[in-house]
């Protein structure tokens, strides 16, 4: 085999197992909010909806829900859960969203705004990979401090 094939069949090889690592994330899937097991203040946003898939060797995560103003709303953000920061498209509060890992079933998320930190968080999945569990803490658009925790259910 010449370097040339042996580079390309290495490269293919690694695409392969990148997709893999993202397809056995226990975050991967669609979950829907359980609304009776979360604690969302009134008024507070929901994302009653969020969706992790493969996107090449990166995830991409799709959130529908209602905003603080009632009516629909829905970002997406694509990039790795390496702790750097990556855009995120739709949300009006925040211009950038990071993930890190911290274990097989926990993240750590940090929203922001020009730079700022205006939500962090900590998601974990339970060891039956059926619940998702959201926590997090920020400020509101009014500069309010906010807390909320929200369940998912593995769909």
């Amino acid at each position: 085999m010449n370097a040339r094939a042996g580079l390309l069949s290495f490269a293919v090889l690694f695409a392969a197992a990148a997709v893999c690592v993202a397809a056995d994330d226990v975050n991967m899937g669609t979950w829907k909010l359980d609304e009776a097991k979360s604690k969302i203040g009134a008024g507070a946003p929901k994302n009653t909806t969020v969706v992790y898939e493969a996107a090449g060797d990166s995830v991409k995560v799709i959130v529908d829900g209602v905003g603080a103003d009632g009516k629909p709303s829905h970002n997406e953000w694509t990039g790795k859960f390496d702790g750097k920061d990556y855009p995120l498209t739709g949300d009006p509060t925040a211009d950038t969203r990071s993930y890190k890992q911290i274990d097989p079933r926990t993240l750590e998320l940090t929203n922001k705004k020009g730079g700022k930190v205006v939500v962090s968080g900590k998601i974990t999945v339970s060891a039956d990979g059926k619940t998702r569990t959201v926590s997090t803490k920020g400020v509101d658009a009014n500069g309010k401090k906010v807390a909320t925790t929200a369940v998912y259910d593995k769909q």
